[in-house]
């Protein structure tokens, strides 16, 4: 059993059956889910040798903002679920491991309150039905220090699971936490008609970069790009919408080469440990995100497990890259993987 199995395991003994379930499932048949895990396993290793990997040096930026390492927290929601202190206990832990923290505009704590203990963040969002609330959302979020917008580009109807969100019966105070004046769910629930348009209201509405997750294609992030975009999260939202949509993983190279170096792309899905985290530079990534891991870490410890999870990742990353023979993150180059290894 790998660490973060064990990790899963001790969270499932804390948490509820049914928010477990929710937490952990896909949508479908779960071949999405189950892939992006597979894609990253099969990419095989080239490392190189006789090379001073005495000190390695894992630190990176993103958007011009330096992390500790590549990684980075992917959105997730309602964190109050699998802890009391929720996001806020989140970012108290993202920030000691000197991480970045992407908030899910689905949070269950205001995010005024993560933001007074959060080290760098972003805010993701949807274009709800009503862009009132979401014009709202979002310049709240720049006023208390986000620094970038991340649009979910793949959400414009919720992907079918196994247990439905609807099936836990949130209360209004963390279905609604970040969003003031409901009276009607409906309103708050993703538009259906978002196009490459809303990047560009999104920029100027919140004053902010604005990148796109959900980006499976090359030619959808050379869209994105054209239409404002600072870059793109490669993102099959964890194997929780289109089920069998290709492993991110696979994803990944296309959307590189189509981006080409105009803006930098960031990938989530499957990542557990510091050989996926290479793998994923090697491809062209300028950093991973990783969800479900940090839910299960808040479940098991609150801030600290968080703390904990992401440190581990970063040694593990360091472990990884000196094995294969580079001291730098610039150093992890595509010529560290075997050409020709297919995905899932």
């Amino acid at each position: 059993m790998s660490p973060l199995d064990s990790l899963e395991a001790q969270a499932r003994a804390v948490l509820p059956e049914d928010v477990h379930a929710y937490f952990a499932g896909g949508a479908g048949d779960e071949v999405t889910l189950e892939a992006n895990l597979a894609a990253w396993r099969v990419l095989r290793l080239r490392p190189r040798v006789l090379r001073d990997v005495a000190h390695v040096d894992t630190s990176t930026t993103v958007l011009g903002t330096s992390v500790a390492s590549p990684v980075l927290v992917a959105p997730t929601a309602f964190h109050r679920l699998a802890h009391p202190e929720g996001e806020r206990a989140t970012a108290e832990g993202t920030a000691r491991a000197g991480s970045l923290l992407v908030l899910s505009s689905r949070a269950s704590v205001r995010l005024e309150q993560v933001a007074a203990v959060a080290g760098p963040w972003w805010l993701q969002v949807y274009v709800l039905r009503d862009r009132g609330l979401t014009r709202a959302l979002v310049q709240r979020a720049a006023a208390a220090g986000a620094r970038a917008v991340v649009l979910t580009g793949d959400t414009p109807y919720v992907g079918r699971k196994r247990l439905d969100r609807s099936a836990l019966a949130l209360p209004d105070e963390d279905f609604l936490a970040n969003l003031e004046g409901v009276t009607d769910r409906a309103l708050a629930e993703q538009a259906p008609d978002v196009t490459f348009d809303d990047i560009a209201w999104l920029k100027d509405v919140s004053g902010l970069p604005v990148l796109v997750k959900g980006v499976l294609r090359g030619d959808d992030a050379v869209r994105c790009l054209q239409a404002g975009a600072a870059g793109v999260v490669v993102s099959n939202h964890g194997g929780r919408q289109l089920d069998g949509a290709v492993a991110s993983a696979v994803a990944l190279p296309e959307v590189v080469e189509a981006v080409g170096g105009r803006a930098e792309v960031l990938v989530d899905g499957g990542v557990r440990n510091g050989r996926d985290v290479v793998r994923a530079l090697a491809l062209g990534a300028r950093a991973v995100l990783v969800g479900r891991p940090v839910l299960w870490a808040l479940a098991v410890e609150g801030a600290t497990g968080v703390q904990r999870l992401l440190d581990s990742l970063r040694e593990d990353t360091a472990h990884s890259m000196a094995l294969a023979g580079a001291a730098r993150v610039a150093d992890v180059t595509a010529d560290l993987l075997q050409r020709n290894v297919g995905g899932a």
